[in-house]
């Protein structure tokens, strides 16, 4: 009987949140949307995001990206490579992050080498050509994660 209880509290016990350095702090929450609007507003500040995690670095597990509140718009958590290790199976799942919103200002050469570096990080191919435009990019630099199961 011992072992029947057990094995059906089993599934209970094996889901749980997933946090790393000092996990989210849920006071400092501002939605995606808001952040990329106003990014000038939260830039070099501590914030909190959430969304559903759309992709993982599949190298490193070095960057996340959070898929916004709005359609089509998302924004990439990223650390130092070894700070915190985000498993793939992740994606899927929904996240939230406590940390630093940086921006980084790119000419079009430093663009292009970006696009290949995260094609090449994610096994698809990628035409230089294809872009035209300087990217200004924000990205979170977390402290805390907390991934949510």
């Amino acid at each position: 009987m011992r072992v029947l209880v057990l094995l059906l509290l089993l599934p209970i016990l094996s889901y749980a949140d997933v946090t790393y350095g000092e996990g989210a702090d849920k006071t400092k929450l501002v939605s995606i949307s808001k952040l990329l609007s106003n990014a000038s507003d939260f830039k070099d500040k501590t914030i909190t995001v959430s969304g559903e995690i759309t992709a993982v670095c599949k190298k490193r597990g070095c960057w996340m990206t959070f898929k916004s509140d709005v359609e089509n718009q998302s924004l990439k958590i990223k650390v130092k490579d070894g700070d915190m290790v985000f498993p793939v199976a992740a994606k899927g799942k929904k996240g939230l992050a406590t940390g630093v919103l940086v921006e980084r200002k790119m000419d079009l050469e430093q663009t292009r080498q970006y696009y290949e570096h995260i094609a090449e990080e994610q096994g698809t191919t990628f035409d230089p050509n294809s872009i035209t435009e300087a990217l200004t990019l924000y990205q979170l630099n977390p402290t805390g994660v907390t991934i949510l199961d």
